[in-house]
């Protein structure tokens, strides 16, 4: 089968490379919401939804993997954590996920293809509930606790040994033999009643603050705890520990990292050690010896679920016998030893009282229904997710329906039914025109989502534009975080990218503010003035002009040269677009090839430019408020804007590639596809995307295929990936 044949949906490579973008985008953030900030915004069931249509177009296409995959990362950086940062001697991994009977058997076959078993040789399986709880990793030497630590992104997490102190299932002393180190690794939870009454005292704790001081209280105003996850997480992650030893957690062992000496031969033999030893284990932990067992195993935990004292998502299952494990070891992120089995989302009735319109950084506008409170899985939902415009007509849901919910472990459900039916009352409305700017709200060709066109005007935009114009991967600018950004913005003093630039002129405003001080002020002002001259592709990247990533903006900028070109490349293509229109009868198709191909001429045959590119480039420039705010920033010339980006030069030094065309293909183990061509780009070479006769050396990683091919039929010369490394190497 070819690769177009295998493509899901019969995508296209490079509209699986804009996807992948947007995936790796998305699945990012809700990553920092989910782990950093303990306040996730979609559901589980959506959340896995996007990790599996990710894995998929990277199985269809192994080539565009990227650097930044979600299948290549665990939880989420902690850097802006203000806790103590601790590297874990052994990689703390995530799960693979399944969803259905069909998928657990996969894994048993794949773990007997992998260990070529004989038909008859039995698999014993251990499987117990999987606690929705925080990952935490607990050090003992000489059977003393003498650190913790939470998993942060696997490798690097957080130290929380002050606050794993004032948790009772904890031991500070393992009782027994004890080897020399031994880390234990498990979950941190919080029960379904100690969230109820945690929720309540925080409400009560801010009602009381507000008579003392004489106000009146806004119930709205309190942010309490989503669900016992988000409650653990937000508990153990604490500065400071005294506030973890007010709020009651729990903890059980499942599994351990490094170690000395495993006291066992098998998952089950380690586990009742564990038991000995102190630690509490989960009381559903079973041993299972064929598929039937496994089943049985899951359906009998989710049978006793809604009567546990704790929230569970699933029941993990993990081949017993050690040395099995240890033959089967890793994929990128996961065992290939173990395999989560998700539960379906838990079920409710309730009535859509109203549906909300919120608008996000990029312009899209969410519809968000409101419900009559109801009790899901131990949690009071009082919002539901409904996607955009097109699930509404979908599901003909209005304000005043009755409505089935689902959730699993989700903070904003999704509606699964409508049980209203079609009544004589019309459709919902959905906006033509933002809510908070008024301009035109419109959905691209071919997509479902509806966006603002104000972009920069827009209130609902501007505050997030600017958050993401200083984070990491645009300008970088230490010390001005979102609250600052939020509380500028309120006094008016950040109205777009350039005002950043002007707050020198408020040092002594900023600093008769609460909680600035001469040196802090001194520094963020520092920082800010260090960014006057700042690389170009991460101040195009910064303006966050749809679909132009920071990948793109690289791209884009190797192939003109000067940031400043851009608004007459965009008038050109704005001027191609309106003497070329798509036809009325025509196809999508001949129209974005159009586009592709001018797009690419016009950016100087930049990779990874497409019709999408070029219609967002044409069409930001083609605001008069996106060009304002670009002339305010930039300007036409060297000092006519408040930053002086210098001209985008890839330095590059002499190698044995210098000048010719290199071609990656395969499976890349040791680094990703954009680190490779990123090296070759250094080396002075072309890194290309296709094999032709112009191509001068391929790279072949597992799994090369029709590249591959073509390049033996061609005579190209072929390496693998170490002898990659040895010319980047010997390069220096």
């Amino acid at each position: 089968m070819n690769r177009d044949e295998a493509a899901p949906d019969g995508i296209s490579e490079a509209d699986a490379a804009n996807e992948l973008m947007r995936l790796a985008r998305q699945i990012r953030h809700h990553n920092r919401l989910y782990h950093a900030d303990d306040a996730p915004e979609i559901s589980d069931a959506e959340y896995d939804a996007l990790v599996r249509r990710n894995a998929e177009l990277e199985a269809a296409f192994p080539q565009l993997v990227r650097p930044d995959s979600p299948s290549q990362e665990v939880g989420h950086d902690i850097a802006a954590s203000p806790l103590s940062k601790v590297r874990h001697e052994v990689r703390m991994m995530s799960l693979d996920n399944a969803f259905d009977d069909e998928e657990v058997a996969d894994f048993v076959a794949r773990v007997r293809r992998f260990l070529a078993l004989d038909a008859d040789e039995p698999v014993a399986v251990t499987a117990e509930d999987k606690i929705d709880g925080l990952s935490c990793s607990l050090r003992y030497e000489g059977g003393r606790l003498v650190r913790a630590a939470t998993r942060g992104d696997g490798q690097v997490g957080e130290d929380v040994t002050a606050n794993v102190a004032h948790i009772p299932d904890i031991p500070q002393q393992l009782d027994g033999d004890v080897p020399e180190i031994f880390e234990v690794r498990g979950e941190v939870y919080m029960e379904r009643a100690a969230f109820t009454a945690l929720n309540e005292a925080l409400m009560e704790e801010a009602r009381a603050k507000a008579e003392a001081k004489g106000e009146s209280f806004d119930p709205e105003s309190v942010r309490q705890f989503a669900n016992p996850r988000n409650a653990a997480a937000g508990s153990l992650r604490q500065k400071d520990a005294s506030v973890t030893a007010r709020r009651p957690l729990r903890f059980w062992a499942h599994g351990w990292g490094a170690a000395t000496d495993v006291p066992g031969a098998t998952q089950h033999e380690v586990v009742e050690v564990l038991k000995r030893w102190g630690l509490p284990v989960s009381p559903d932990f079973r041993v299972s010896h064929s598929l039937e067992e496994m089943f049985a195993a899951y359906h009998a935990i989710a049978q006793g679920r809604p009567g546990l004292p704790y929230e569970i998502d699933g029941v993990v299952y993990k081949v017993d016998r050690l040395d099995w494990q240890q033959r089967l070891g890793f994929v990128a992120k996961a065992p290939r030893w173990a395999l989560a089995r998700k539960f379906p989302a838990e079920r409710a009735e309730t009535v859509l009282e109203t549906i909300d319109i919120q608008v996000g950084r990029t312009g899209k506008l969410t519809p968000v229904g409101r419900l009559a409170p109801v009790l899901v899985g131990g949690v009071t939902v009082t919002n539901v997710t409904l996607h955009n415009r097109d699930e509404i007509a979908r599901l003909g849901v209005r304000p005043g329906d009755r409505v089935v919910i689902q959730r699993a472990g989700d903070v904003i459900p999704q509606v699964v039914e409508n049980l209203t039916g079609d009544a004589d009352r019309p459709p919902f409305p959905f906006p033509g025109h933002c809510p908070e700017c008024g301009s035109e709200a419109v959905a691209e060709e071919g997509e479902v989502d509806v966006r603002c066109t104000g972009g920069l005007i827009c209130p609902a935009q501007r505050t997030e534009r600017l958050k993401h114009f200083v984070s990491r991967g645009a300008l970088d600018i230490e010390g001005l975080g979102e609250k600052t950004i939020d509380e500028f913005f309120a006094l008016g003093w950040l109205e777009s990218p350039a005002d950043i630039f002007r707050l020198k002129d408020r040092r002594a405003e900023i600093l008769a503010l609460e909680g600035w001080q001469d040196k802090s002020v001194d520094n963020l002002l520092a920082a800010v003035e260090n960014k006057r001259a700042p690389d170009a592709a991460r101040l195009l990247f910064g303006l966050g002009i749809r679909h132009i990533g920071a990948v793109t903006a690289r791209d884009m900028l190797k192939g003109i040269g000067d940031i400043r070109l851009l608004p007459g490349k965009a008038q050109e293509l704005f001027d191609y677009r309106e003497a070329h229109p798509r036809g009325p009868a025509e196809a999508i198709s001949p129209f974005k090839s159009r586009m592709a191909d001018k797009a690419k001429n016009v950016l100087g045959g930049a990779d990874g430019i497409g019709w999408a590119v070029g219609e967002a480039l044409a069409d930001f420039f083609h605001e008069d408020h996106n060009r304002d705010v670009w002339n305010d920033l930039i300007g036409a010339k060297p000092g006519d804007g408040v930053v002086d980006p210098p001209p985008y030069v890839v330095e590059t030094k002499e190698s044995p590639v210098s000048g010719k065309t290199v071609v990656f293909t395969g499976k890349l183990e040791t680094m990703s596809r954009d680190e490779a061509k990123a090296q070759a780009e250094r080396l002075g070479a072309k890194a290309a995307g296709s094999v032709s006769a112009k191509t001068d050396l391929l790279v072949a990683g597992p799994g090369a295929g029709s590249k591959l091919k073509k390049a033996e039929e061609l005579g190209i010369k072929v390496i693998d990936e170490a002898g990659w490394a040895a010319i980047v190497a010997a390069a220096g």
